[in-house]
């Protein structure tokens, strides 16, 4: 052992406790933002016989004892479809280590069925619960070679397998692991190696009070502290206080002293690199929640509504919602994680999920890699979570970090944000999440007003043939995209006039124009369009063009964008809709829309929009490959803009409806945002863009018009259009209507005690009432 490990060992063993407390949460607040979390699963005691006899266990038994070896198929799906209807993410496959070795009747069982070994029916079952009920399997099936975990990969999002003890004597007769061959402490990180050398994030621990010296487990924690290192594949170390049990030859065997117990969990934190979380069984400890937090803790691993701790049994699982307020007590907001975690979800590094499950952890992790935090997704029929009173969905009561409020008062301020400040304001959970909310829809008050604004609009999208291969667009069509929910279709110019004069006599004072880049178009056509629209309705205002078609359109002519504008311009245009711009970055433009403008032409068009007095609108698409840090910069490319040239009347976040996204279709993005997440971009961007941008709207069409008077609390004040015939949407799989009555949103509007004011579309007074009526 290296002199440095030895003195390690000497402080952590000979220092006060207080002073190692004090050291863990210090660097488990380095780790990131302040919560706890906690993996909602359901328990599958796969097969209770086991080749090992540790003498502590009450979880093996013989096959005289069990109706039969192993759970049958039919068993595995009832127990993980009773999960998923309570929630859970996770299903929990526990067993003996092969118990093939050891008995005839797992043998029989086994070849009866049509598998040679235990780990091969394993992967049968994770498969089948996988499939039909989409729980994430993780698998705690004893010491395997590498092989078998490759095996596994695409049939599990994580693995795990206790260290326990790497003391070699604890095998010597008398000893707990006497007579069981898979405890030696050389096979086991043998075993763990072998699962990062296939890649497979793992969970592993070291089992508190079983016989071994406190130096034992500081030196356990080192061993599984090199093997981190050497692979990088720890997501997690349990620390395990051992209770005997009744029944076993350990029965009788004292405890851990509570002193020693917390000095081994401050020790893990310390020991352990930063980006491997540390777990005490909460069940196990319930008198000391409170005490394991002040330890360093981050986890309290897997928690069941459904099935109980089949390795302990005697020790209930904790109510979730007492173990919240004891978290939120303590600053720490308990959130749903997946049973693998964030580090090994959200990252560009996909080689830690096989191909075959990644889209099933997909579409339960949020931008964080954390669970989801309700079944809700933009564009579902399903109500919002949130409400006026509480936007978050609930409401929380805790301690919010001195850190947060110096950087919400440098928001209030007008001052810029830095990329970090930004992610740490979308990273808050809890009472800290909802102090972002409360000082956004402040800072909406001081701003704006308490008027909620809306302009009467009609949406037409001329056409939705598309020559460009956007990965989330449902509404183009090509050849190779038709048969969804609409066929190609191209509109003529007097159908287009038509349908703007249909508008007017409807009360629209605006008409917005955009469609796919279809082949045929050039600069002309967009010309035509607008001249169409203007000699039809001289007075509407045309709100038109992305500054993708400007591209398009001034390419097309062999033109500078800047005098292709001024031609829109002087042709009657009045202002650009800011889309196309998805997400800024272009790592993940590469990946949705390669095709398109890069993040530096779509501003370069924007800016020459404004420096040619043509304003725009300014949008994000979120929710789909994206994480808060794109999130951030998108944010601050916008300020930027916005700082140098004006003219952004609004910001808008359309979070993605995913359903027929095509890269949702094919398992390669997540739901669109959480509700969570669609209430904090309104609010980080209220705050994030102050002193640039004064508007911030919200969709009625993606959130649905509840939803919509949520996010009215956190920093929004704008309902944009009634849109009449808005289709973009509809086509990814929205149920949310084409269009909304004045009634409805007044109703938005009333239900956050504000009133709905009109606007036209450069947020003007359009001097005219118009009548409450369903316009369709």
């Amino acid at each position: 052992m290296a002199p440095a490990d030895r003195a390690l060992i000497s402080r952590l063993l000979s220092s006060p406790l207080a002073e190692l407390q004090a050291e863990a949460r210090e660097r488990r607040a380095r780790r990131g933002p302040a919560r706890m979390t906690y993996s909602p699963k359901v328990f599958i005691p796969l097969t209770r016989l086991c080749t090992d006899v540790c003498h502590y266990c009450t979880f093996a038994t013989t096959p005289s004892r069990v109706e039969a070896a192993y759970l049958s198929p039919e068993q595995v799906l009832e127990i993980a479809r009773d999960g998923a209807a309570a929630g859970c993410k996770e299903a929990l496959f526990t067993l003996g280590d092969a118990p093939e070795r050891r008995y005839a009747a797992a043998r029989d069982w086994l070849a009866d069925h049509g598998f040679e070994r235990t780990i091969d029916y394993v992967r049968h079952c994770a498969e089948l619960v996988l499939k039909e009920t989409g729980l994430l399997p993780h698998v705690n099936a004893g010491v395997l070679d590498e092989d078998d975990w490759r095996m596994l990969r695409p049939a599990m999002a994580s693995g795990g397998l206790m260290l326990e003890s790497s003391a070699e004597r604890l095998l010597d007769k008398g000893g707990p692991h006497h007579g069981s061959p898979d405890k030696v402490p050389a096979v086991r990180l043998e075993s763990l190696a072998a699962a990062g050398r296939a890649k497979v994030p793992m969970t592993s621990g070291v089992l508190i009070g079983i016989g071994e010296t406190p130096e034992e487990r500081i030196e356990a924690l080192l061993a599984l502290r090199d093997l981190h290192l050497e692979h990088g594949h720890l997501q997690e170390v349990i620390v395990q206080n051992f209770c005997p049990k009744p029944g076993t030859k350990m029965a009788q065997a004292p405890e851990s002293s509570e002193a020693d117990f917390l000095r081994v969990i401050a020790a893990a934190r310390i020991v352990l690199p930063d980006e491997v979380s540390v777990q005490a069984p909460p069940n196990l400890n319930d008198e000391r929640l409170t005490e394991l937090i002040d330890c360093g803790i981050d986890d309290w691993g897997g928690i069941s509504p459904v099935t109980a701790d089949h390795v302990n049994p005697e020790a209930p699982w904790p109510e979730v919602g007492r173990l919240a307020a004891v978290c939120d007590a303590m600053g720490l907001p308990l959130v749903e994680r997946l049973t693998v975690y964030p580090r090994f979800v959200a990252t560009d590094d996909r080689s830690w999920l096989d191909a075959a499950i990644r889209p099933a952890v997909l579409k339960l992790a949020d931008s964080d890699g954390l669970g989801r935090d309700s079944r809700w997704s933009p564009g579902v029929a399903e109500a919002a979570p949130g409400t006026p009173r509480a936007p978050l969905g609930a409401l929380h009561h805790g301690a919010v970090a001195s850190q947060l409020h110096r950087i919400l008062a440098q928001a209030e301020a007008g001052q810029s944000l830095s990329e970090a400040q930004i992610v740490a304001l979308f990273s808050t959970r809890g009472a800290a999440a909802q102090a972002v909310v409360e000082a956004a829809d402040a800072l909406r008050a001081k701003v704006s007003g308490e008027d909620v604004t809306y302009v009467i609009n009609r949406n037409i999208n001329y056409t939705n043939i598309c020559t460009h291969s956007c990965s989330f667009c449902a509404f183009s069509k090509t050849s190779s995209k038709g048969g969804l929910r609409d066929k190609p279709y191209n509109l003529d110019l007097s159908e287009i006039a038509g349908r703007a004069r249909e508008a007017v006599e409807r009360g629209a004072t605006e008409v917005c124009l955009q469609g796919g880049i279809h082949p045929s178009y050039t600069g002309e056509t967009y010309l035509s369009i607008l001249r169409a629209v203007k000699d039809e309705c001289p007075d509407l205002h045309v709100h038109a063009f992305s500054p993708l078609e400007v591209s398009q359109g001034a390419r097309t002519l062999n033109m500078p964008v800047i005098d292709y504008l001024r031609m829109l311009k002087d042709a009657g245009l009045g202002s650009l809709p800011g889309t196309a711009a998805e997400i800024l970055c272009d790592d993940v433009r590469e990946q949705i829309c390669p095709d398109k403008l890069t993040t530096a032409e779509w501003l370069s068009v924007v800016g020459d929009a404004h420096r040619v007095g043509l304003p725009t609108t300014s949008t994000i698409m979120f929710g789909h490959l994206e994480r808060p840090e794109h999130w951030a910069r998108h944010l601050l490319a916008l300020r930027g803009q916005q700082l140098e040239t004006g003219g952004f009347t609004e910001f808008v976040p359309l979070p993605l409806v995913h359903m027929e996204a095509p890269f949702y279709r094919r398992g390669q993005s997540r739901k669109g945002p959480t509700w969570r997440e669609a209430v904090m971009m309104h609010a980080v961007a209220r705050l994030a863009l102050h002193g640039a941008i004064d508007s911030i709207q919200c969709s009625w069409v993606k959130l649905g018009v509840s939803g919509a008077a949520a996010v009215l609390k956190a920093g929004a004040n704008d309902l944009g259009g009634v849109l009449m015939n808005e289709s973009i949407s509809r086509a990814a799989g929205a149920t949310h209507g084409q269009d909304v009555s004045v009634d409805d949103l007044a109703a938005a509007a009333r239900a956050v005690g504000r009133p709905l004011k009109r606007r036209t579309t450069l947020y003007g007074d359009p001097g005219t009432s118009v009548r409450s009526a369903q316009l369709a």
